[in-house]
């Protein structure tokens, strides 16, 4: 189980990097399709990710003290603070 950490990690780090793409799209638009394509994808990810967060909302609300902190971190990275959440439930159950 040592090795999901390690995957949680990257794919934090991996997502982070599409933020930050799609965020620098936004301020200084890349050239020709990419940019709309980017500006589409940003749009589903911000919708797909506040979906997240309701989703977190109401599977750990009662399993966890939640702070505004917990609610930006899985709105930034998505499944991945989902699972980071889900194993800290676990590993408090077991």
């Amino acid at each position: 189980m040592k090795t999901m950490p390690l995957l949680i990690n990257l794919g934090k780090a991996i997502t982070l990097i599409a933020w930050l793409m799609m965020a620098y799209n936004l301020v200084m638009p890349f050239e020709g399709k990419v940019a709309i394509i980017l500006n589409i994808l940003f749009g589903i990810t911000c919708m797909m990710h506040c979906f997240q967060v309701a989703i977190f909302h109401m599977l750990f609300k009662s399993l966890l003290p939640l702070t505004k902190q917990d609610y930006l971190q899985v709105f930034i990275f998505g499944i991945f603070s989902l699972l980071a959440y889900r194993q800290r439930v676990m590993t408090t159950a077991s």
